[in-house]
């Protein structure tokens, strides 16, 4: 496993993939990759304008998820198959909240073409590695929708605990979703 990680950026090798941070000239790249699984992310994700479907909406957007991994106030990642450069997904984590609470929200997504190649469980355990060494998170919390499987057997893989059922808890495709809502805690975390 390579590391080459930073405060703000963040670059992770094993196997086959690479985690890196989202830059702002990834535009392209991003537009491409959810243009590609338009139809297969639908069922998972809230509707997207059709800005989120460009290289220039992409671009626009990277600026501002940028100046917030600048500030440690959240992380957009690339999941990028190491041989090909094709984007493979996603792993965001948002709503960063430091002391006392030490804790963010995570998210993610992959390409219709990676599934079930064992990808999404590299890439979520590296991301939460990531935040827990460097971030020095100690709370990561993560929903699912009851009826996605694969996604509840990622997070049981990497060791997040069922805290609850949130009913209707997230818009997804302009449908109100119950998820699952789970946790990971790091073992490791020592006040700075």
């Amino acid at each position: 496993m390579q590391r080459i990680s930073t405060p703000t950026q963040v670059y992770e090798v094993e196997g086959e993939i690479v985690l890196r941070t989202a830059e702002p000239t990834d535009g392209k790249l991003i537009s491409d990759y959810f243009i590609a699984n338009k139809e297969h992310l639908k069922s998972w994700e809230p509707k997207r304008e059709e800005a989120f479907y460009t290289e220039a909406g992409w671009t626009q957007r990277l600026v501002k998820l940028n100046e917030l991994h600048r500030m440690g106030l959240g992380y957009y990642l690339l999941i990028i198959d190491r041989h090909t450069n094709e984007m493979l997904g996603t792993v965001s984590f948002s709503n960063l909240s430091r002391f006392p609470f030490h804790a963010c929200n995570m998210g993610y997504s992959l390409a219709d073409g990676a599934q079930g190649r064992g990808v999404m469980t590299v890439a979520v355990k590296l991301a939460t590695n990531y935040m827990f060494r460097i971030q020095n998170m100690h709370r990561i919390m993560a929903s699912y929708m009851p009826r996605n499987k694969r996604s509840e057997s990622v997070l049981e893989r990497i060791g997040f605990k069922q805290e609850g059922f949130a009913e209707k808890y997230l818009l997804i495709n302009g449908e109100w979703e119950d998820h699952n809502l789970t946790s990971l805690v790091n073992p490791n975390w020592e006040e700075l």
